[in-house]
This record gives structure tokens, sequence and C-alpha cells, in this order.
């Protein structure tokens, strides 16, 4: 016993001797500033995960917390004034802050600058009626109250396309989720998880069943009620987090035909991309699915914010799907968002409610079931773009859904090491989309961002170099996205500085076909999809190559499309049944495990 006495006092004495290095760089950031403060305490992360370490931690005033062995640390509470004589002690490696777990919509939110624009802005997408085609929506949640009408929900309407019923329920849980992701106004998580969009009000068509698929027909069906009821909902926006097979082209494939027509109404339709972007731990392309390969829907993949606020460490997410689109080899996906553990709205009578337990998420107010619910999947990047652009039509309701495309895409943020058929045009960047659609109805000084992409893809084409304008014919609503003008005139986007004239001229393209397979581009373009194989323009073949050393072959045996081989890192895969099935835009297996960050 003494001598475990007399350890103790040689290890005390040493801790006192360390006082002095009251700026110890092995203090995190937070800490450094918490260490001069003389009242308080910080649960903080201790390396090492040694005996030594937490006697040193207990002497200290401190007490021990968990094990962590994956980082080789410990948990531990200290007092503040503590924390510089611990972290000068030579036994000591790190002392780091152990950071609250923000809701990751808030991360979501912050990530892409939705929360930027609701606090400077103050736009929450009030009075913008989204569409959500799915599963369904619960009949009630904390999250989807109204403030203005006591006891009430922001469901303007539900209609069920599936079983008939009239009062709101979702068996399977998808739709909920989505809908949270979109307008939930983090009311159980003390705002913490509220989506991108909370003011929105929600016009929810069900038309997954409790496994989440359905049909074609279905989906069509939905569409149609969003025409039809446009006006009366003021329905602006419609958001598909499903998706089917492609086998046929989007000029005569149904499903596609029908967002057409809802684009042509006004409605931005957005898509998601398909969680195809895996085959047997390799990439592989062209696995974008429908409704995602028509050219008027943007269509949207799946990135990572990592758990962060910080955009500097996003990345793809492995499973996302890249373009081209099967059968038109046109450029997808549009642009990116964040789908990784995202965590919204839960369900307790649904299926993923009971399937995914694990991934259930308290909140911050006494509630009789887990509010909250992390799913991973394009289906959750989908509803990022869509309460973005709820957001941006707040902001000016004059829009057209080619004029939201492009302010999307042009505003987005590159990443390097990705090409445009993986992250499309970029990273979602909401806070800049809301500047952009704004200056289209107010004018004043052209708003910019060094990190914006400055560019649209345009018929397989990315063109830069210019400024988008608002009133140009490009954003006409009969003019599908990437298409020539209906009187053959150069499609214009806006204006490009002339270095030679040092004047502002037409930023423009001129097509030799209806879909500008070949074209005269004022200004910089590059072909996304066959590079400079067919000297710039759309080759006729079947055999795509990618830059580099990657060479991919694409054929048909018989009626089922087949994958050709490549140089063995990266596969194209396309469907090889006629899938009549919709199925929700998750269901990929272990690539879109869900994640719970900091949990």
């Amino acid at each position: 016993m003494a001598r475990i006495v007399t350890c103790a006092t040689v290890l005390f004495l040493a801790l006192i001797a360390a006082r002095a290095d009251a700026q110890s760089p092995k203090l995190d950031a937070p800490l450094s500033y918490s260490s001069k403060l003389l009242t308080g305490r910080s649960q903080v992360i201790v390396r090492p995960l040694d005996a030594s370490v937490d006697l040193l931690i207990q002497l200290a005033g401190g007490t021990l917390g968990r094990p962590l062995p994956s980082v080789n640390g410990r948990v531990a509470n200290v007092p503040n004034t503590a924390l510089a004589t611990l972290a000068g002690n030579a036994l000591v490696q790190k002392v780091a802050l152990d950071r609250k777990t923000i809701g990751l919509n808030e991360r979501t939110g912050v990530t892409v600058g939705a929360t930027a624009v609701r606090n400077a802005l103050g736009y929450d997408g009030s009075g913008v009626g989204v569409a959500i085609i799915d599963s369904g929506i619960t009949q009630w949640h904390d999250d989807l109250t109204d403030p203005g009408v006591t006891g009430s929900q922001r469901v303007a309407q539900f209609v069920d396309f599936v079983n008939g019923q009239t009062v709101p329920y979702d068996d399977y849980g998808h739709g909920t989720h989505v809908a949270g992701i979109v307008a939930g106004n983090g009311f159980d998580s003390s705002g913490a998880r509220a989506g991108i969009a909370p003011g929105a009000r929600l016009v929810v068509l069900k038309a997954l069943d409790s496994s989440g698929t359905g049909r074609v027909s279905d989906v069509i069906a939905a569409l149609d009620y969003v025409v039809n009821h446009k006006g009366q909902f003021n329905i602006r926006v419609v958001n598909l987090s499903v998706a089917t097979a492609v086998y046929e082209s989007y000029t005569s494939d149904l499903l596609a035909q029908a967002t057409r027509q809802a684009v042509e109404h006004g409605i931005v339709v957005v898509a998601a991309a398909g969680n195809r972007g895996r085959s047997s731990g390799h990439p592989q392309y062209g696995g974008i699915t429908a409704p995602g390969n028509a050219p008027w829907v943007v269509t949207v993949g799946a990135s990572s914010h990592m758990g962060t606020t910080d955009r500097a460490d996003d990345v793809m997410a492995a499973f996302s799907s890249r373009g081209p689109t099967r059968i038109d080899y046109a450029a997808k996906p549009d642009l990116v968002a964040p789908g990784v553990g995202i965590e919204s709205l839960s369900d307790p009578g649904s299926t993923l409610y009971s399937n995914y337990s694990a991934y259930l998420l308290g909140g911050t107010v006494p509630t009789s079931y887990p509010p909250y619910l992390s799913l991973s999947g394009t289906s959750m990047a989908s509803p990022v773009v869509t309460g973005t652009v709820a957001l941006m039509l707040q902001a000016n309701p004059s829009l057209t859904p080619n004029a939201v495309k492009a302010i999307l895409q042009y505003t987005a943020q590159i990443y390097a090491g990705y090409d445009w058929l993986t992250e499309g045009a970029g990273f979602l960047n909401a806070a800049g989309a809301v500047q952009l659609a704004r200056f289209f109805s107010q004018g004043g000084e052209y708003p910019t961002d060094p990190m914006w992409s400055r560019q649209i893809i345009w018929a397989n084409h990315r063109v830069q170099g210019g400024r988008l304008a608002p009133n140009v014919n490009a954003w006409a609503p009969t003019l599908v996205w990437g298409s020539d003008t209906v009187d053959g005139g150069p499609v214009v986007w806006g204006d490009l500085w002339s270095t030679a004239s040092s004047a502002w001229t037409t930023w423009s393209t001129s097509c030799s076909d209806a879909i500008c397979s070949s074209a005269s581009w004022n200004g910089e373009s590059a072909n996304v999809v066959w590079g400079l194989q067919c000297g710039g323009s759309d080759c006729a073949s079947t055999v795509w190559w990618t830059n580099g050393d990657h060479t991919v072959v694409w054929g048909t045996n018989g009626d089922e499309t087949v994958v050709w081989g490549t140089n063995g890192d990266e596969t194209v895969v396309w469907g090889t049944s006629y899938d009549e099935t919709v199925v929700w835009g998750t269901s990929c297996g272990q690539d879109c495990q869900p994640v719970i960050w900091n949990h």
C-alpha cells in the first residue's frame, strides 16, 4: 500500500511540475481556450489508453469515462484548470474535446449552406408546396407541426395510390424520413435535426407499399395528381426518391415522360440517381436509374459530409450511381448532395423502424418512441436538393425548372479527384444557389464565390466561362434541358466576357440537331461522356472510352444488355431484366449501410 501511495505522490508531483505548459500543442483548439478558464469542467478524450494516464486524470481531479480502444483513448471529465497540466505531462499524447453530437440534418444544412440561408436571409421554404412521392407519411410527428395552427401538421394533402386509405400513414417509413429531410422543423431535437426548408408545406402521395416497392403506374398517377393540383397547393417541386430499371430511352419511357409533363407545367422534378456506384467492391459506371436518366429531371447523386460541418472533408459516397445513362449515353448525375448517415424522422409503425432499430435515435425532449432514424442513400441526397429548391423558389417564385437546374449546377463546388459522371457539376451549395436565385429576381451586383463551379452541363457538354442571366431562352419551360430551340436559333444562357473586344457578349450555343449532339459552343466546353473521341461531339457507336487507362465497351447480347470488361478496377453495369417494380433508392446492401456519426 505504501508503495502505491509513493508512486501516486511521484505522479502528482510530476503533474504539478508540468503546470507551466499552458499552451501545450497536445490540446486541441477548443481546449486551448477552455484551459484558460478558472471555472468549469470539460469532457475530453485523453490518449493513450493507459493505467498510468488514468491515474494522472484522477489525480488532476478528473473522473474516468469509457475506454475507446479503437483510438487508444479514454473519455474523462476534467476541471478546466487541470487541462494544461494534464497535457503537459510526458505520459499524455493528446487531449481533445469530446464534442457533443450534432444532429446530422443540422450538419447537412450547415454543410450545404441551407442553415446560413435561414439565419441570414430568412428563407425557410414558407409558401412553397413540395410533393413527396414515396411510401407515405406518419400520421403525426412533432417535427411536422404547423406553428400557425395548433394541433395540425404541415401536410396539406395525403393521397394513397396503393391501398386507397384517406388518413396519412407510412407502413414502410421511407417517405416519412424523406419528408423530414425536406421540411422537418427539428422540434424533437431542439432544432438540431431540422430539415432544409422547415417552413414548406407537403403534399404526400403514397406510391410504395410496406416493403418499399410499387408500380410505375402508381408513380405516374401521383405525378398526374401533382400537375392537376399544382395551383391548389402551389406545388413547385416534387421529390422522387424512387427508381426503376432503365430499359428504353427517356424519349419513350412512360415514367420519364410523366416527369416531363410536370416540368413543362413549371414543376421542378428532383430524383435520386440510384445506388449502383459499386459492384463487387469496384466502382462502376452507367448505373443511373429512371426517371433520373431524363434530361429535364434534376438527378442527384450522394456525397458524405463525414460527420462534420466543414465542406473541406466532404467526399463522394461510394454507392452513388455514376453516368452516363443507359441507352441514351447522357451525362448524369446533375450534382451531388449529402446522403450518408442522414438523420431524419422515424415512424414507429413502419418496416424501417423495425428493421433498422439499431439506427434509431432519441431527441432532446421526452417522446414515447425514438423520433429519428439514420439512413444512407441517394434517396436521402435527393430531398436535400428538393429542400434547397424550395428555398430558391421562396426567394424567387418566377424561376423555371431549367433556371433552377442551371443555378444549382453553376453554384455547385467541384471537388478534385472525381470525374463529371461521378460528381456531375459538383457538390451542392445551397447558400450560393439561393443567392443567385435572388439575384435573378432583384438584380444588383452579380454575386460570385470562388467555390462556385461557374459551369453547367448542357447536352453532355460542360460549358463554362460565362455568367448566367435571367430572362434568356434557355430557361423556357418548354425547352428540354440540353436540346436545341424550337426555331433552331441559339440557346442563350447569359453573357460572356470577350477579351478580344473587352466587352460582354452572348454566352450561347448553336446546335446542329435537336439534342445538341454536335454544336458550336460560344465559350469553353468539353464533352464529358465521349471526350475527344468523335471530335468533341457525341459518338454514334456503342463504344465509350473514359480518359486515361480506363476503356469501357458497351454492347448488347440479344435482348439483354451485358457488362463488358474494363481494366479490372471499373465496370459498367446495366439492368438485365425488364423490371416493373419501383424500388426505393437506398436498397444497395452494405454499401448503403446507415451511419450514426460520433454515437
